[in-house]
């Protein structure tokens, strides 16, 4: 096998990241590359050969002569700091095959850094931290965002194995990926099912397995947004709460899974209306969150469920 082109390409991704940092190790090098020191040293000795400015200081590292770049390209510190953040959420938000290709690009794109920036990146990117509540992804399918996105742009139906939640059983289905969403702190996307022959919505980390297929779409899909508008359009019911205003302000961010449309001050109380979609189950049980502050206003038969599940939950603790 010939070993030319891979060599060529670890060469110029060495030299990608020798831009990228102001020291390199040997080490750090060849854990990258998968492959030992002495493949390192060679590839080095190649760079230099070939006229790059590298110079090396020994149980240190390697480094480029300041002032070497290959891109002319500049970034303000506000980009620089930006960077961070990105890199961050991009490791612990996606799935790891596009973490890994989003990591490559972060090598280039520091590459072109000032040392004095690239510094300023170093001082801060170790105190950033991002952190979630549950896995994102199935560890069974490591790569899927990035086949998903590979579908949607090439236009090419997917094999999808999937463990539904309520009957708690695994299918496998071809799908025409339509789009991928976040929402309520889970990754989703939206596809044609041919299955079901319709329009169907799936959560990543129930996914069990997922590969491209050569097979073309069958339907030319509308935008993304134009099926989730869809979806919103299901019956809903008017809800409204009274709610203790210290209490009101910490459900801004959950409010709005379950239908919020306003709000307004009643003699130091904050009146909520909904519009809510799930009134039998996901709304009661939300709203027993903080139920000792709060009261319903209307429908009745959102008090009587409510008083349903809290004697199914009294019986439970006799």
């Amino acid at each position: 096998m010939d070993e030319t082109p891979k060599r060529f390409d670890r060469i110029v991704a060495i030299l990608i990241q020798l831009q990228s940092k102001k020291i390199v190790k040997a080490q750090e090098l060849a854990d990258r590359f998968e492959c030992s020191l002495r493949t390192i040293y060679r590839d080095i000795r190649t760079l230099e050969a070939s006229g790059v400015p590298i110079y090396s200081e020994a149980g240190v590292g390697y480094a480029l002569m300041d002032g070497y770049r290959l891109p002319p390209v500049m970034f303000t510190r506000e980009e620089v700091s930006s960077f961070i953040a990105a890199e961050k959420l991009m490791q612990k938000f996606t799935d790891p095959s596009l973490g890994t290709h989003y990591a490559s690009a972060m090598y280039k794109l520091k590459s072109v850094l000032r040392s004095n920036d690239k510094d300023y990146l170093s001082n801060i990117e170790s105190r950033v931290v991002m952190q979630t509540a549950e896995p994102l992804f199935n560890d069974n399918s490591p790569n899927t965002l990035a086949v998903l996105f590979e579908g949607i742009a090439e236009k090419k139906q997917i094999l999808l194995t999937y463990k539904t939640y309520e009957r708690d059983e695994t299918t496998q289905r071809n799908l025409e990926p339509v789009g991928v969403f976040h929402d309520n702190n889970n990754w989703y996307f939206l596809g044609y099912c041919h299955l079901r022959k319709d329009y169907r919505q799936f959560r990543t980390d129930r996914i069990q397995g997922i590969k491209k297929t050569e097979l073309d779409f069958t339907i030319e899909h509308d935008s993304l947004e134009t099926y989730l508008t869809k979806t919103e359009t299901c019956p809903t019911t008017k809800v409204r709460i009274l709610i203790d205003k210290k209490i009101a302000r910490y459900l801004s961010t959950e409010r709005k899974y379950h239908g919020f449309i306003s709000e307004k001050e009643i003699d130091g109380k904050i009146e909520m209306t909904f519009m809510c979609r799930d009134i039998n189950s996901g709304f009661p049980r939300w709203f027993l969150m903080f139920g000792d502050h709060a009261t319903i206003l209307e429908p009745e038969s959102l008090k009587k469920r409510t008083l349903e599940l809290l004697e199914i939950n009294r019986q439970r603790l006799l």
